[in-house]
């Protein structure tokens, strides 16, 4: 598995070069890991000569530094690199692990749905295998993947009608969530935040659905679901944000790159008071980002998580069987 694991990685490789992409190595340590409510970091302190600390994470996606390079003029970039997120470990999930990601300026986001299925190819066709697996559950890379909304997942698998819990706006309306959930026999946890009951909802009923026989592409989340993108053009309600889904394991997280920096400030402080309320913490805002974010130009980009695509294209069953030295297991 490790074997294969670095044939996948070469051949990933491969497909960034020929697309002309340049390979970029973003610092791990950062003055925000990101500023999502439920991604954890890892944190540290520096101390300069005069021996004052001071508060550094560990990224949890090398986004912002990413970001920041487009801003200075770069067109096509990707990494593959270490990323940390505290408070996860699971068959799927090590607190370390590897993504790649990357992004393409002035293209829309079906060309990063696009390279992320090829990877996914790319990934079968180095291992020899004509499925993707994980446990009892296949997808065929090589077919053409099944594209739906996150509102058509919700009334397919659920019966909720998601759209009509947001106002025109984009405003989310928890009352009339849990009302639907009630009705579809989901039951309300006591936490009746709306992106709680939402989260709920597309774990239970919608992700265990998608990317069984063949790849799911889950598309236009609603936009208080999707801090870093941009709405879509016809609907305000939902953002250009997906993600990529094989044997019920969600493998990437894509968008169309939002870019108003103002907008971009307004959805970091909602998801830090979210965060705060929820968990008692709230991580810093990178005004060097945002400041990036002013100039940079329309752009589209994507994370893999690098691990689990290795996972499914060699069978394997925990992560830690495609990790070259897994961190110790006496914690879960």
């Amino acid at each position: 598995m490790l074997l294969a694991r670095n044939r996948i990685e070469a051949a990933l490789r491969g497909y960034l070069a020929g697309e002309d992409f340049v390979l970029v190595d973003p610092p791990g340590l950062q003055r925000s890991p990101g500023n999502e409510t439920h991604l954890h970091a890892f944190s540290t302190t520096a101390f300069g000569n005069d021996g004052i600390g001071h508060p550094l994470y560990l990224h949890t996606s090398p986004e912002f530094s990413m970001k920041k390079l487009l801003a200075a003029g770069e067109r096509r970039i990707a990494s593959l690199g270490h990323v940390w997120r505290n408070r996860e470990r699971g068959p799927l999930h090590h607190p370390e692990f590897t993504m790649l990601e990357w992004y393409r300026v002035d293209e829309p986001y079906e060309a990063v749905m696009a390279d992320t299925i090829a990877m996914l190819r790319l990934a079968a066709e180095s291992t020899g295998a004509t499925r993707l697996r994980w446990r009892d559950r296949e997808a065929d890379p090589f077919a053409e993947p099944d594209r739906l909304s996150v509102a058509e997942a919700f009334l397919r698998y659920a019966g909720i009608d998601l759209l009509a819990t947001i106002g025109a706006d984009g405003a989310t309306e928890s009352a009339a969530l849990a009302r639907q959930m009630q009705r579809a026999g989901i039951a309300v946890p006591n936490d009746t935040a709306w992106s709680y009951l939402f989260s709920r909802v597309l774990v239970e009923k919608i992700e265990p659905n998608l990317g069984l026989g063949r790849v799911t592409i889950l598309d236009r989340y609603p936009a208080a679901e999707a801090a870093l993108a941009r709405r879509t053009a016809d609907d305000p309600r939902v953002a250009e944000r997906f993600e990529v889904y094989a044997c019920g394991v969600e493998l990437a997280n894509g968008f169309g790159e939002l870019i108003d920096a103002e907008e971009q400030r307004r959805r970091f402080e909602g998801e830090m008071a979210e965060k705060q309320r929820i968990y008692g913490e709230s991580y810093p805002i990178d005004e060097d980002f945002l400041a990036a974010l002013a100039i940079m130009p329309p752009a589209s980009g994507i994370a893999l998580g690098f691990d689990r695509l290795v996972m499914l294209a060699t069978g394997a069953q925990r992560i830690e069987q495609v990790l070259w030295a897994p961190v110790a297991e006496d914690f879960q």
